[in-house]
């Protein structure tokens, strides 16, 4: 009886620390499943299907944003993603909202839907179809649209009246007193402070 009370606690205990060790292993797997797409001044977020291409399109995007120039094409925004992505095409029917690869280079945003081979990248979250028609500017060319990791603010420049500003701040936006140590911001330039 002893035995028998002493084998299940072992189990027990290993059932235990093996998922603790699972959950951990997913708390510290970074999921990067959303987009930022900015035109004209307006953010909208985007949830990202999870295959190859859009790994490698998070993994583009952690250097720095991406801006495009788009073009309509009666049912949808389109043109060069400056890259390849890797393609898994299916034929598919998509619909407004969808944000599909089209060629393995060519990125496409739909405002009515339309039926034809591509890689599933995502879908914009929240528009209706008269809501995605304005924000994808339907109906002109040239559209200049930025991906992003994180959500734009729409601030161009700033411009300041001290040419030399003495304060430093941390990453979080506060100021960073004079003890501080590690990495700062003064003058828009990171700074190692290391006493």
């Amino acid at each position: 009886m002893i035995t028998m009370h002493k084998y299940l606690l072992f189990l027990a205990t290993m059932l235990f620390c093996s998922c603790s060790a699972d959950n951990e292993a997913k708390a510290e797997t970074p999921t990067m499943n959303k987009i930022y797409i900015t035109i004209g001044g307006q953010t909208q977020s985007a949830t990202l299907v999870d295959n190859e291409a859009t790994r490698e399109l998070i993994a583009a995007l952690q250097d720095a944003s991406i801006t495009v120039t788009l073009n309509d094409n009666d049912f949808e925004i389109w043109g060069s993603l400056g890259r390849l992505l890797t393609t898994k095409n299916e034929q598919m029917t998509v619909q407004p909202g969808d944000i599909v690869l089209y060629n393995g280079s060519n990125i496409c945003i739909f405002y009515d839907s339309n039926s034809w081979s591509y890689t599933r990248l995502g879908h914009i979250d929240g528009l209706s179809e008269s809501e995605l028609r304005t924000f994808l500017k339907a109906g002109q060319n040239n559209i200049s649209v930025t991906l992003s990791l994180a959500e734009t603010t729409g601030i161009n420049t700033v411009k300041s009246d001290k040419l030399k500003d003495k304060s430093c701040y941390t990453l979080q936006g506060t100021l960073a007193q004079a003890g501080h140590k590690g990495i700062i911001i003064q003058n828009s330039k990171k700074i190692i402070r290391k006493q």
